[in-house]
């Protein structure tokens, strides 16, 4: 993956192929200190410790369809390249929280990329499932909660096209400020 987006991504996925109901995503972008965290916590079923172990190993997979699990390694590799590092720290029956630090100014960090298409993407494709999502640089901030979706525009989850046209504009509006 070349950008960190598709990295959340597919994280969020996985959340929501283990249960989860509510998937929270922050970006932090702390330029002073010179890093970039990404975390991502769910409300889904959560793993033992040998299973939150076994996430990172490519080999290793709950999946059926196939032999590999490569998501959180190639994450964990990226943050790696780019001086950081990821964790995992999961409970059965009690979600996942997936944590990569970067250094922010390093030559081999990805780009963020297109988290506006990310978030469109999750929720148009979940209208089930709850997002919140902040990212924060240099003290502004931006925040999406779809719990707000229902209540600003009274949208069905069958209205795809008003979820994403929703999801585009208010992003759009306060990414300007970003």
């Amino acid at each position: 993956m070349e950008e960190l987006s598709l990295h959340i991504l597919d994280v969020a996925e996985n959340s929501i192929t283990a249960g989860a109901r509510c998937v929270q995503i922050a970006v932090r972008e702390d330029l002073p200190s010179d890093t970039l965290e990404i975390e991502i916590t769910d409300d889904g079923q959560g793993m033992d410790a040998a299973t939150c172990r076994q996430s990172l190993d490519p080999f290793f997979t709950s999946r059926t369809v196939r032999r590999v699990g490569l998501g959180l390694p190639m994450f964990r590799e990226a943050a790696r390249r780019a001086g950081g590092e990821l964790t995992v720290t999961s409970a059965p029956g009690r979600g996942t929280q997936v944590r990569v630090i970067f250094q922010h100014s390093h030559i081999d960090r990805q780009p963020l990329g297109d988290m506006q298409t990310t978030l469109v993407t999750l929720i148009v494709g979940h209208p089930e499932v709850r997002f919140r999502f902040r990212h924060r640089k240099d003290g502004h901030e931006v925040a999406l909660d779809t719990a707000d979706l229902e209540t600003a525009e009274a949208l069905s989850a069958h209205d795809a096209a008003g979820r994403a046209r929703w999801v585009r504009n208010h992003l759009r509006t306060v990414y300007r400020h970003l």
